[in-house]
């Protein structure tokens, strides 16, 4: 690690090779917290580059517990987090509000970073004990649309770094890993990004991954389609900017999207959203990153065919009934 560590403040960056030998040496307690630290604070001073960040995907997707739900041609709807916005659930809601629309989404989630209420955490506090098991994880896909890939079981390579992470308390290029190594390796997927840079550089890596994909970054920092500000969106086929006022008579406000100062206080919203009892805000905001997931699901659709798809899903009660499904199988 001192020969690395040394290359590194000289501003050499990594092979991929070089990536995934670091990565696998730090998962297997190679490293004491100390270097390990060191190591992480090179990336908050410089960009990470390409081959860096695939060297360490492809060490840690080495590691995990393997999951096949290849046969369900499912979504995986995330966002970076480390925006700092401490937002609601809005991701976890598009989740069932999709499945609820008869779609099967695979969603990779951890407790809460940068916000109070990670997708881990809410899930937690109704109740959901998660599982590795691929029998679980495949009844729920079938049953109600959406397994749940708790990260912490499913990587356990991530164990030695942990303290590290949480000790140093900032945003690390791990934030960045973790949508790209769910376990389950969905086709799809709804990336919400925290920064325009990041958004360039997961563009180039679902190209070389092959995924069918759709990233979005609102310009005021969101790392999800918020509704405060336009919107960058890029998928397969092209990029282009989308108006909050397409779909709001006013631009929603940073306080409407708020999570709150505790799980209890996000739950209380999540569920709220559900049973068609929360603001035209929050509303709206879940509705329509539920329906860029369809859109990337079914990008012959209109954003606005696949809106009405959302609200159906939700308006009906079906997105509620995948929810109780969920908590039924994972309780």
């Amino acid at each position: 690690m001192k020969q690395i560590l040394t290359n590194m403040f000289d501003y050499h960056s990594l092979s991929r090779t070089e990536a995934a030998e670091v990565l696998t040496r730090i998962a297997a307690g190679e490293y004491n917290n100390e270097q390990m630290a060191s190591f992480i604070t090179v990336y908050l001073m410089r960009p990470i580059t390409l081959d860096e960040l695939m060297g360490f995907r492809e060490a840690l997707l080495n590691l995990a517990i393997k999951v096949d739900l290849s046969a369900y041609e499912a979504i995986d709807i995330v966002g970076t987090g480390g925006d700092g916005k401490n937002s609601f659930n809005i991701s976890t809601l598009s989740c069932f509000v999709v499945a609820g629309a008869g779609f099967k989404v695979a969603k990779h989630g951890n407790y809460g970073a940068t916000s109070v209420s990670g997708a881990s955490n809410v899930l937690e506090y109704f109740g959901a004990r998660f599982s590795s098991e691929s029998s679980v994880l495949q009844r729920a896909i079938e049953q109600c649309g959406f397994a749940f890939l708790h990260a912490p079981l499913f990587n356990p390579a991530m164990k030695n770094i942990a303290p590290v992470r949480k000790a140093l308390g900032v945003r690390t290029f791990f934030n960045v890993l973790g949508p790209l190594i769910n376990p389950a390796q969905p086709q799809y997927q709804l990336l919400g990004v925290y920064s325009l840079t990041m958004l360039r550089l997961y563009k180039y890596i679902n190209e070389r991954i092959g995924t069918k994909y759709t990233l979005v970054h609102s310009l005021d920092g969101y790392d999800e389609l918020s509704l405060t500000a336009e919107a960058k969106i890029i998928n397969n086929t092209r990029e282009y900017l989308l108006s909050p006022e397409h779909f709001v008579t006013a631009t929603v406000s940073q306080a409407e999207l708020s999570g709150g100062n505790s799980v209890g206080e996000a739950a209380l919203l999540f569920k709220q959203v559900l049973e068609n009892k929360a603001g035209k805000a929050q509303t709206t905001v879940v509705l329509m990153n539920a329906a860029l997931a369809i859109q990337t699901l079914k990008p012959e659709l209109s954003l606005e065919t696949c809106r009405s798809m959302a609200e159906e899903s939700l308006f009906s009660g079906r997105a509620a009934k995948s929810f109780k499904r969920f908590l039924e199988i994972y309780c």
